[in-house]
């Protein structure tokens, strides 16, 4: 299985190939991605509900927690009103910056904070509600953050979406050229 490091190296040349195809500055696009920090914890996981996810997110919590990975909980703290924005985009912006490799964001439906995270540069949030979709998030579309709807998924399928979603490899080879063109596709909206 490739390393992380070097899907970002396989990525990076998909992405300036797509740029000098299309005519953008992919010297500015590789600049940029050079400075961003690599995360020290490759095994840490960003999570994040608001009040409709916030049950899951408290039995999510002890099972990621269970095996082995280390946990940066975003909030919310209890089942007060809150804005999913908010909450999504704190869990984005960590796994953005490198804080954390992957992100978890659970709200009533998982669409929101879906949208919310996929503003957030570096970031390809996967809206799951069953194994199927977990397992071609990861495979087809490198996904690094997942959303996921508790209004509409129970708990134990939520905890099988965890598990399947976190277990998948990237599948990279025919991928790569398709996730490099998303990423492609976010630069040049980039402002």
């Amino acid at each position: 299985m490739a390393r992380e490091d070097d899907i970002r190296h396989m990525v990076s040349q998909w992405v300036d190939r797509a740029l000098a195809n299309r005519g953008a500055d992919a010297s500015a696009l590789t600049t940029a991605r050079s400075t961003t920090p690599m995360s020290t914890k490759m095994e840490s996981i960003a999570i994040g509900a608001d009040h409709g996810g916030f049950q899951l997110k408290e039995k999510l919590v002890p099972f990621l927690s269970q095996k082995g990975y280390s946990v940066d909980d975003c909030g919310t703290h209890s089942q007060d009103s809150v804005d999913y924005p908010d909450v999504a985009h704190a869990v984005a912006q960590r796994v953005s910056k490198g804080q954390c490799r992957w992100g978890i964001i659970i709200d009533g439906a998982g669409i929101g904070s879906s949208m919310v995270a996929n503003k957030v540069p570096g970031v390809r949030a996967a809206l799951c509600y069953d194994l199927s979709s977990a397992k071609n998030s990861r495979e087809h579309n490198h996904a690094n953050v997942l959303t996921l709807g508790a209004g509409l998924i129970g708990n134990s399928l939520a905890l099988q979406i965890v598990e399947t979603w976190l277990t998948t490899p990237w599948g990279g080879d025919r991928h790569a050229r398709r996730v490099a063109m998303i990423d492609a596709i976010e630069t040049i909206y980039r402002r």
